[in-house]
C-alpha cells in the first residue's frame, strides 16, 4: 500500500468515527442505550478512541472489524425503539458478516437480536447518590457519574459532603475536580455557584454540604430522597459508624469504598454482587487490591483449584503516607513516601475469602508501598491442584478476559513493553501481564497490574448500580 493509500485509509476511518459520535451520544442521552465494541465503551469516546476500540477486535476474533462494517449497525440501532441496555455493536457486526455479504438485512437482523430491549418498559425511577468525602476516590466517582449524565441516566449525583467550609473552599474543591495530576483534566465544564454553595459539572448540579458527622445532614432539605450515601472517607468501617449515615433524613443505603469490619458484606463486582439483597442497607466495595486479585483468583480456582498461595502487592503510595518523614501511627508509613519503598500490611489476601469463600484460609499477603502516585501490581504465587504450563495458563486467562462473565473485570496484555504509567485510566479491576507469567507443574505465579484509583472506582460504580437495582440488560447475550 502506498503512502497516499495509508493516509486515505486513515482519513476514511477518522470520518466514519466522527459520524458515529452524534449517534452514540443521542442513543445514550435519549434512550439510555450504551454502545460498546467487545466491551470497550464508546460513551463520550473521542474519534481516536473509537478507532482503537475497533482495532482491538482482532484480539477477540483474529480478524479486523472495519468502521465501515460497524457503522451500519449504529445507524440501524438509532432507528430502533431500544431502551435502557448495553449493546455490543462489535459482536453484532462480527456475527452478521460471518454469514452475510451486504447490508440489506442488517435492520431485520438487529430487530431480532435486540428484541428483548425494544419498547422495554422504562419504569425504574432515577436514584439519588451522595458522595460523603471528596478525595481521590470521591472525585473519580464524580467523574464516572457525570460522564453518564443524561435524561435516561438512573444514577444521579446530587451532592457531596465535606468537612470544613473555610473561605474559598468551594472553588478549591471545584479546581480539584477540574484538574488531576494523575488522571488529567476533567472532560467538560466545571462551574461554581457560590450563592447556592454548589458545583455544576456538565449540567450536573452538585450540592456541596458541610458536616462533621454522618448524622448531621438533612438531605431532604435539598430535595434528596432515598439516597445511596457512598462513604469515601474510610473513617467509619463498622455497622455502628456507617449506620450513622442512616440517621440523616433522605438517606436509605450506605456503600463504603474500603474494606468493612464485622458482618458487613464485602462485594467485588463481577464475582459476588449476587450476594447483595434488597435488605442490605450497608455494603462494602472492599479494597482496590481485593478487587484486582479476586476475579483472577476465581478464574484460576475454577479451572485448576488453588491449594494455597501468597499475594505480594507492589502498591503506589497513598494519601495517608507522609511526603517527608513525620509521625504516623502505623509502622514505617511515617517515612517519606516519594523517597522510599515501605513494607506494610495488607488485609487484601484475607479479604478475598469474604467475596470468594472457596479460598478461605488459603492465602497470605503483604504489601510494599513504592514511590509512584498511581497504578499498582499484585504478584500472586499459587500452588494448584492441577498441572499447567505458562502457555496453557495464559491462553486460559486470555480467553477469560475476552469471552467470560469476568471480561469486564479482567484485562490481558501480551506486550513486552508495558509499564505502570500505561495503565493509568484502565477501567478493569486487574490486567494480567502474560509476559511475566511463570507456570510449571502445579506451581504458578501471576503478575496483575491495576489502576488502584480509576479501575477500583469503576468497580464501585458497579456495586452502586447493583445496590439500587439498576442492572442493565446486555445484548447480544
Amino acid at each position: 500500500m502506498s503512502a497516499d493509500k495509508h493516509l486515505q485509509s486513515w482519513q476514511e476511518r477518522f470520518e466514519m468515527a466522527e459520524a458515529m459520535q452524534p449517534l452514540l451520544g443521542k442513543l445514550y442521552r435519549n434512550q439510555g442505550v450504551e454502545v460498546v465494541v467487545y466491551g470497550k465503551p464508546l460513551l463520550n469516546a473521542s474519534t481516536i478512541e473509537i478507532i482503537k476500540a475497533h482495532r482491538l477486535v482482532r484480539r477477540h476474533v483474529g480478524e479486523k472489524l472495519r468502521l465501515r462494517e460497524s457503522f451500519p449497525f449504529v445507524q440501524a440501532l438509532s432507528k430502533l425503539a431500544v431502551k435502557q441496555c448495553k449493546v455490543d455493536i462489535g459482536k453484532l457486526a462480527v456475527n452478521y458478516w460471518r454469514d452475510h455479504t451486504d447490508v440489506s438485512e442488517i435492520e431485520s437482523y438487529m430487530a431480532k437480536e435486540l428484541a428483548d430491549a425494544i419498547d422495554h418498559a422504562d419504569d425504574v425511577a432515577p436514584r439519588d447518590v451522595v458522595l460523603y468525602g471528596f478525595g481521590r476516590i470521591g472525585r473519580l466517582l464524580a467523574r464516572l457519574l457525570i460522564e453518564r449524565t443524561g435524561r435516561s441516566n438512573k444514577l444521579r449525583l446530587r451532592a457531596i459532603v465535606l468537612r470544613g467550609g473555610k473561605k474559598g473552599d468551594l472553588e478549591k474543591r471545584a479546581s480539584l475536580l477540574r484538574r488531576d495530576s494523575v488522571h488529567g483534566p476533567f472532560n467538560g465544564s466545571v462551574e461554581v455557584d457560590e450563592e447556592n454553595n454548589a458545583i455544576i459539572a456538565n449540567g450536573t448540579y452538585i450540592q456541596v454540604i458541610y458536616a462533621n458527622s454522618p448524622d448531621e445532614v438533612d438531605y431532604t432539605k435539598y430535595d434528596i430522597n432515598d439516597a445511596l450515601i457512598v462513604d469515601n472517607t474510610g473513617i467509619w468501617k463498622d455497622e455502628a459508624g456507617l449506620g450513622l449515615h442512616l440517621q440523616s433524613p433522605g438517606a436509605s443505603k450506605v456503600l463504603l469504598t474500603a474494606p468493612a469490619k464485622g458482618a458487613i458484606k464485602n462485594i467485588v463486582y463481577g464475582v459476588n454482587e449476587g450476594d447483595i439483597t434488597p435488605e442490605d442497607i450497608i455494603v462494602s466495595a472492599a479494597s482496590c487490591t481485593t478487587n484486582a486479585i479476586t476475579p483472577v483468583l476465581k478464574a484460576v480456582n475454577d479451572k485448576y483449584g488453588i491449594e494455597n498461595g501468597h499475594v505480594e502487592t507492589i502498591h503506589s503510595y497513598t494519601n495517608d503516607q507522609n511526603l517527608i518523614d513525620n509521625y504516623h501511627t502505623a509502622d514505617r508509613r511515617g517515612r517519606s513516601a516519594p523517597l522510599n519503598m515501605v513494607i506494610t500490611e495488607t488485609g487484601a489476601a484475607k479479604a478475598v475469602a469474604k467475596a470468594l469463600p472457596a479460598l478461605a484460609g488459603k492465602l497470605t499477603g503483604n504489601a510494599i508501598r513504592v514511590p509512584t502516585p498511581n497504578v499498582s501490581m499484585a504478584i500472586i504465587s499459587m500452588n494448584l491442584n492441577a498441572e499447567t504450563s505458562k502457555d496453557e495458563l495464559n491462553e486460559y486467562l486470555k480467553d477469560t478476559a475476552l469471552q467470560s462473565p469476568l471480561q469486564n473485570q479482567i484485562d490481558y496484555t501480551d506486550s513486552t513493553e508495558i509499564v505502570s504509567s500505561d495503565l493509568v485510566g484502565s477501567r478493569y479491576a486487574g490486567v494480567v501481564d502474560s509476559q511475566a507469567t511463570i507456570a510449571e507443574g502445579k506451581r504458578a505465579i501471576l503478575y496483575v497490574w491495576y489502576d488502584n484509583e480509576f479501575g477500583y472506582s469503576c468497580q464501585v460504580v458497579g456495586v452502586m448500580q447493583t445496590m439500587l437495582g439498576l442492572t442493565t440488560l446486555s445484548l447480544p447475550a
